[in-house]
């Protein structure tokens, strides 16, 4: 027989008394139990024998029956009395039907007749040993499970409950969090410490999972505690089994998830979790100057300090569980079951911001002036969202609240509005739909065309005629502005030859920064070399020039082809004397709206009145645009302006060739 390692290693760790009178038989057997054994005690009668057992840890007895004073039988009944678990094997050499019934009266493990068949010995040996390995392992399982409890205990939040989810057991860690003691919970069902906002789906899925499939369910919980604060819990719930697959109670793991959740996704799902919430979403305003001034630790400690003023300032008129502290100066609360209609909360909300304008937070040795935005949303759709989209408006705007119900719905239509937009400008490009319109330019003194300028234009599947209005800004989100940009500059270039006025094209700062678009400039004007004097670069208002050195630097490469330079709008927007400066143009366009209304502003005439004499103190032409009827254009020619643009002149049409 072969007999494994771990079998012979845990048969090693045995203890065995070997009783025997017969010399000869002794040290024959003895020799077959050293191969088992590592401890083995020799005795030579059966009052030896159940002396020695009394002087040692004996794990198994191997006895002789026929010995002088004591004989096995007796012996072995003894030694049962004192210990019942020891193991036993007989061995006699008279097949005595008294001493095998007295040998099962007693309980020994085996009975074996005399000469020794060692095999069978070997055999018996084996059961034995395995039964203690069987023994031993549930030994030490039970002590790793009394481990595993007491580690269990110590790092989770546990409770157990009957068939009905009455609570049966919970553990400190269950009182400690919970603020109930155990005899608050033992008896109630877990609602106690459930909170309301969860959805019902949540707990009805849990059931279904443990009850009905007996398997383990897993989720966040959002829980309150006694004192009604919120805290979340990642839970394990699964039942407990008897060996025939019946439910015998349910035991929930839980760990304490509330301080290392990520505080947006605590934001996202106690809005989840709402029934009827308010959203209110508070940006710091100038939050970036913090940013500036202070290293990240002292910022750190200056939005903590906020978070706590906030959650005083806002519960001194409204009721809510607490502020979440997201990032970039940003925090959120959520109102749940508002008792006053939404118009009364946003008044109030209204006058508590007002209220904190201003107001002084001394941190430390620091004091920051507080002002905030507010962002409120009370339709559930996509609140946090639309709270987002609301902070973007009122930074963009310089305002301080909105309501930003639905923003994110129209914010979704816009960009849907946009795809469609991009796919038609596609087809367009793809069908050569893309061209100029040109719209002449009036020499004031002779009232005749003097230039004209390039204006792009999409031809959609209906064959409607486009303005830029509709499709360029949209176009600038994507890879095809570029594209429409070199068509107009191909088709503008090959207006050139066939026209012998000026050509006037706009730019932007986009447009000029990208190498792509400078290399096709630059091959169009060694192309039509002959005719660049006649090409007017208009650049247009632009507040994101991210590197003005190349603007300036091809402003330089143009000119030296003869190319004149216009600024476009000039005396709105980002358009300033600064720019002059840098740029050194030839042309300036006055914006259209100190025009339109030069009738009857006067502060309008008299802006454009320092334009055009600045104009012509630097001997620049002046352009003047929106000549809607003859009394503006009479103004604009009585102050010198040289040329007018306007639908008074003419509308942007194909150029007659």
């Amino acid at each position: 027989m072969v007999y494994s390692n771990e079998l012979i290693k845990h048969s090693q760790d045995l203890k065995v008394l070997y009783v025997e009178d017969d010399p000869y038989t002794r040290e024959i057997t003895t020799m077959l139990l050293e191969e088992f054994f590592d401890s083995i005690i020799i005795a030579v009668d059966g009052e030896d024998g159940y002396k020695k057992f009394k002087e040692n840890r004996i794990d198994l007895v191997i006895s002789d029956i026929n010995m002088p004073k004591l004989n096995g039988i007796d012996m072995c009944d003894k030694i049962k009395k004192i210990n019942a678990d020891t193991s036993i094997i007989v061995l006699s050499a008279h097949d005595d039907h008294r001493y095998f019934v007295d040998s099962i009266r007693i309980g020994v493990d085996g009975f074996l007749l005399k000469p020794i068949d060692f095999a069978q010995l070997s055999e018996l040996i084996f059961k034995i040993v395995q039964k203690y390995k069987y023994i031993y392992e549930a030994k030490e399982n039970l002590h790793l499970l009394e481990e595993y409890k007491t580690a269990v205990n110590r790092s989770s939040i546990v409770s157990k409950t009957d068939l009905k989810g009455i609570i049966t057991y919970v553990n400190d860690a269950f009182c400690n969090i919970s603020g109930y003691s155990q005899d608050e919970l033992i008896g109630k069902n877990h609602n106690i410490v459930r909170h309301p906002d969860n959805p019902k789906s949540i707990f009805k899925d849990m059931w279904h999972t443990i009850r009905d499939k007996k398997t383990i369910w897993k989720g966040i919980v959002r829980n309150k505690r006694k004192n009604h604060t919120s805290y979340y819990v990642d839970s394990l719930v699964m039942p407990i089994v008897d060996l025939d697959g019946n439910i015998m109670e349910y035991i929930s793991l839980r760990n304490d998830i509330t301080d290392i959740m990520n505080p947006m996704k605590q934001l996202t799902s106690a809005i989840k979790n709402a029934k009827s919430p308010i959203l209110i979403y508070i940006k710091l305003d100038k939050f970036e100057m913090l940013e500036e001034f202070y290293d990240h630790d002292t910022v750190e400690l200056i939005q903590n300090s906020i978070t706590n003023y906030l959650q005083k300032r806002f519960s001194s008129v409204l009721i809510f569980d607490k502020v979440y502290q997201l990032s970039n100066g940003e925090y959120a609360i959520i109102i749940n079951n508002f008792v006053d209609d939404n118009i009364k909360c946003i008044e109030k909300l209204k006058i508590l911001q007002n209220s904190i304008k201003d107001e002084t937070i001394n941190i430390g040795d620091i004091e920051y002036d507080i002002s905030i935005l507010l962002s409120i949303v009370y339709e559930k759709n996509k609140m946090l969202e639309s709270a987002k989209i609301g902070i973007k408006k009122l930074l963009k705007n310089k305002t301080y609240f909105i309501n930003a119900n639905n923003l994110a719905d129209l914010e979704q239509q816009v960009a849907q509005e946009n795809m469609k937009i991009i796919s038609m400008i596609k087809k367009a490009i793809e069908s050569s739909n893309i061209i100029s319109y040109f719209q002449p330019i009036i020499d004031n003194n002779t009232k005749k065309i003097a230039k004209y300028e390039s204006l792009v234009r999409l031809i959609n599947d209906n064959g409607e005629i486009l303005a830029p209005f509709f499709f360029l800004e949209t176009s600038k989100k994507s890879n095809y502005y570029s594209q429409i940009t070199n068509i107009v500059l191909e088709y503008s270039f090959k207006v050139l030859k066939k026209c012998h006025l000026d050509i006037s094209i706009n730019l932007s700062a986009i447009d000029i920064e990208q190498k792509s678009i400078r290399k096709t400039i630059l091959d169009l004007l060694e192309k039509y070399k002959e005719h660049t004097p006649k090409v007017i670069f208009e650049l247009l208002e632009d507040e994101e020039i991210k590197d003005p050195k190349i603007i300036t630097e091809f402003i330089t490469t143009v000119k030296s082809y003869g190319v004149k330079i216009a600024i476009d709008d000039f005396g709105t927007g980002y358009s300033n004397y600064e720019r002059l400066l840098a740029y050194q143009p030839d042309i300036l366009k006055i914006d259209g709206c100190l025009i339109r209304d030069i009738e009857t502003n006067t502060y309008a005439l008299s802006a454009v009145k320092s334009i055009v004499t600045f104009a012509k103190e630097q001997n620049l032409q002046t352009v003047a645009e929106f000549i809607e009827n003859e009394s503006i254009f009479n103004i604009v020619k009585d102050l010198g302006i040289d040329f007018s643009q306007g639908y008074y002149f003419g509308k942007p049409e194909p150029l007659k060739r």
